[in-house]
């Protein structure tokens, strides 16, 4: 994924998908949900070696890519990204229903 102008500040999990949607969306049905997970995971794997690095702009850029493939997997598969994030996440902690979180940290919450 090239980089190019930011998003506009503000910018929605909602707008997001649509924008995603509308730049690469026939490209993304058409790769199907099956390679189009393996290339989430290949960004992840770059995240994770940008993690390791020291440059803020390399770590941002792979953040940004891993969510854009995720987002795109949200859009093939029919599922509305925001609502699915307000519906778990967002009054408090799905596990203890507690905000801030107050699960044992050894543990996923």
């Amino acid at each position: 994924m090239s980089e190019s102008s930011p998003a506009r500040p503000g910018l929605t999990i909602d707008e997001l998908q649509r924008l995603i949607g509308r730049i690469y969306g026939a490209k993304d049905a058409a790769r199907g949900d099956a390679a189009t997970f393996l290339w989430f995971v290949e960004e992840v794997g770059e995240l994770a070696t940008a993690l390791r690095e020291d440059d803020q702009d390399a770590l941002a850029a792979e953040m940004a890519d891993v969510l854009a493939w995720l987002v795109s997997l949200a859009n093939i598969r029919g599922v509305e990204l925001q609502a699915a994030v307000e519906r778990k996440y967002g009054h408090s902690c799905p596990g203890c229903q507690s905000a801030p979180c107050q699960c044992d940290p050894t543990l996923k919450p």
